[in-house]
């Protein structure tokens, strides 16, 4: 069963469910987003009542802002708990606290950071919203310096959010030890017998040893052989844990030199948002992951990577880092864009007059032309961005 919510849904997910005919829950959110009235629409009300009646049911949200719908209708069901272990950042620390014990973290009032004296505090450390989404107010803070920044920043003013509160709340922080490590992205789920099925492995790149945005994440045939196990075995006691079944995921980690795996997140009953990292493992792998889920299949990744050629596949979020505004902002020239990078798969344009973002591409890259990938990772796109006369 499918939650569709705002802000976005893609012609990928839609086209799923109609050709499986997957059921999709008719919420006045779901019906504004959705004119196609032939698909397996079903009522609230039977959604409701059939999710109640199933023994780990198969239900998948494409929106953090479905989560609202999960707890106000299936109190009845272990969801809500279940899902706020992972989406509460403070709960996940705790129920994962035996697993990693040296990892240290602590709880903080917004409006106890203003006074907040650094010398309390292990450097380096990563001070986040509890309730949070896209690195909205995320800091990593090495010194005195990164932390007054990250002071001046973190206030009511400075974070109201887009989202619902089930979504994003900036009232209550988490403190937490900095993890060394690349960090991966994985979509996952565990299956109607608890086991983990990995869906795709995703490299976060970043620009510096500060930076906490969500510009270029890739994923290849080497990424998935080199990880796939270890995260297999990382995630089988989580799922233990917290009894999870038919339960997909997106989870965030460091995995440091030796090998260590450190989870920094799990986002429950989801891939990646704004149908991201669901939707490229159909244009990287040929296998679509949202089908995979709801009809519990695995991966052949023999026979994914029988043809593969090392190519890279990268999800690419055009942020607004340029230091223009919005409102001084003409239009983003995306055929310019394309100019620099040698093949976009997809490209998808934002209101940049709503969102923080001018839009996302998918791209492939051959391996040996990573500085494609490098260059827009640091780049602040100012030379794409036409101003108002």
């Amino acid at each position: 069963m499918i939650l569709i919510d705002h802000p976005y849904v893609s012609d990928f997910l839609l086209k799923t469910i109609k050709e499986y005919s997957f059921e999709i829950v008719s919420t006045p959110e779901a019906k504004s987003l959705i004119t196609d009235d032939s698909l397996n629409w079903i009522s609230e009300k039977e959604a409701t009542h059939k999710i109640v009646n199933t023994v780990n049911p198969l239900v998948y949200t494409n929106s953090e802002n479905s989560l609202a719908w999960v707890f106000k209708h299936l109190k009845a069901t272990p969801l809500p708990g279940q899902m706020q272990l992972f989406k509460d950042k403070l709960k996940f620390r705790e129920l994962t606290q035996d697993l990693f014990p040296d990892f240290l973290f602590r709880k903080i009032k917004i409006d106890e950071i203003q006074t907040l004296a650094i010398d309390d505090l292990q450097l380096p450390f990563v001070i986040k919203p509890s309730l949070g989404f896209f690195s909205i107010g995320v800091h990593i803070v090495q010194n005195k310096s990164d932390w007054y920044a990250a002071q001046k920043e973190l206030t009511v003013e400075n974070l109201k959010s887009i989202y619902p509160k089930e979504v994003m709340d900036a009232s209550t922080f988490i403190v937490e030890d900095y993890l060394e490590g690349e960090e991966f992205a994985v979509d996952a789920y565990f299956n109607a017998d608890g086991e983990v099925v990995i869906l795709n492995i995703l490299h976060h790149k970043f620009s510096s040893s500060t930076d906490v945005g969500d510009r270029v994440y890739s994923t290849s045939q080497s990424i998935i052989r080199n990880y796939k196990e270890s995260l297999e075995i990382f995630l089988k006691p989580i799922g233990e844990k917290a009894n999870l079944k038919n339960f997909p995921l997106h989870l965030e980690v460091r995995i440091n030199e030796e090998g260590i795996i450190m989870p920094i997140e799990i986002n429950p009953l989801r891939f990646g948002g704004w149908c991201t990292t669901g939707d490229l493992s159909w244009y990287a792998f040929k296998f679509n992951s949202y089908r995979y889920f709801i009809q519990n299949k695995k991966p052949d990744w023999e026979e994914v990577f029988k043809n593969d050629k090392g190519e890279i596949y990268s999800l690419v979020l055009l942020d607004n880092t340029s230091g223009f505004q919005a409102s001084e902002i003409s239009y983003f020239d995306f055929d310019k864009l394309q100019q620099d990078l040698e093949h976009i798969l997809v490209n998808r344009t934002f209101d940049f007059n709503k969102y923080p973002a001018f839009g996302l591409l998918f791209t492939k890259t051959r391996k040996g032309n990573e500085k494609e990938l490098n260059d827009i990772l640091i780049s602040n796109l100012s030379k794409y961005i036409v101003l108002k006369k």
